[in-house]
């Protein structure tokens, strides 16, 4: 779904204007917005009526993506998880108009008080609830598992883009302690029994309803999958809006009660860095609006390694070493 970014939007192609029309939905005017680094397009629709809603236009190369947004869509409304309605779709050219739920999503809401956003966190912890009970034969099938190989290949990237090109490996021997580290963490995150995961559940895909209670709806389900029973939590506790440490707790004791915290901790630190590589990726394609957040990840990253047995004696060296990255200015 459409996010402020650096990238210029593009006009909908005129066919997709016809499909419209002919679905029922004829426009009074289309506005082309910005999106993410996603081939994907987007423009809000304003119809006759006066109301609103959101063409999603797939190109050829992400077009099958259109059908398995489809299939999430059912599992997850099956499971109670509000998701966007979708008025119309027409997958073959790759066009499907959607709920409008406004301009911003929860991360984009960082002048409310925490007192407030606790309870939109509170409810995304009970969405992510429903999002594990989906029937994970079924999740199976939709993409590949989350699992040791793909956890460890995210981290490889975040190597290969932001930590070497910075000096941020250190010596041979650090290095390799560390490379010896992330391959553990992946490891034993790869050995846990999964469940059905968002993939990338946190504050930029959930949209606040306007309704008592914290209420919100989950965008860009299409990456549903089979992964780390804390992947989503961690995902949603250490995203953009990094909640206090006392509402953290609180969130962590409502998800896990007394049990699973190392899990969490080690999902916290595999998802932290893998985010970091996904910024500097973002960056190299001319997507900047990420960047201010890479020095907070980093040091959530640091916090989370020195809690599990793996990278606890890396944690307070690391910190020293990417001291200049921790202490980066917003660009």
């Amino acid at each position: 779904m459409p996010q402020k970014n650096d990238r210029v939007a593009e006009e909908p192609p005129a066919d997709a204007t016809a499909w419209l029309a002919r679905a029922g939905y004829a426009p009074r005017e289309i506005v082309s917005l910005p999106g993410d680094v996603s081939p994907r397009r987007y423009a809000r629709v304003l119809l006759l009526d006066g109301t609103t809603a959101i063409l999603a236009t797939y190109p050829d190369e992400v077009r099958e993506v259109c059908a398995r947004f489809l299939r999430t869509g059912e599992l997850l409304a099956g499971a109670g998880v509000r998701v966007p309605h979708i008025f119309a779709v027409a997958c073959e050219p790759g066009w499907m108009l959607l709920e409008d739920f406004g301009p911003r999503n929860l991360g984009e809401h960082r002048e409310r008080p925490w007192s407030a956003l606790r309870l939109d966190f509170g409810h995304a912890v009970e969405l992510g609830r429903r999002i594990a009970s989906v029937p994970a034969e079924v999740v199976a099938q939709l993409n590949p598992r989350l699992g040791r190989e793909l956890l460890r290949r995210e981290l490889d990237q975040t190597w290969e883009l932001f930590l070497a090109p910075r000096g941020l490996t250190g010596d041979g021997s650090l290095a390799a302690r560390l490379s010896r580290a992330l391959d553990e963490i992946c490891e034993r995150l790869g050995d846990e029994p999964p469940v059905p995961c968002h993939r990338d559940f946190m504050v930029r895909n959930l949209m606040p309803l306007g309704e008592e209670g914290g209420a919100l709806a989950v965008l860009d389900h299409q990456d549903l999958r089979l992964g780390p029973p804390a992947y989503d939590l961690a995902s949603l506790l250490n995203d953009t809006l990094f909640p206090p440490p006392e509402i953290e707790e609180e969130l962590l004791a409502a998800a896990l009660g007394g049990a699973g915290r190392e899990s969490y901790h080690r999902a916290a630190a595999q998802r932290t860095l893998k985010a970091v590589g996904t910024y500097a990726k973002f960056a190299l394609r001319g997507a900047n609006r990420h960047l201010p957040l890479i020095p907070p990840t980093l040091a959530r990253h640091l916090d989370h390694l020195a809690r599990i047995p793996e990278g606890a004696h890396l944690a307070e060296e690391l910190r020293r070493l990417w001291r200049p990255a921790l202490q980066a200015k917003p660009v």
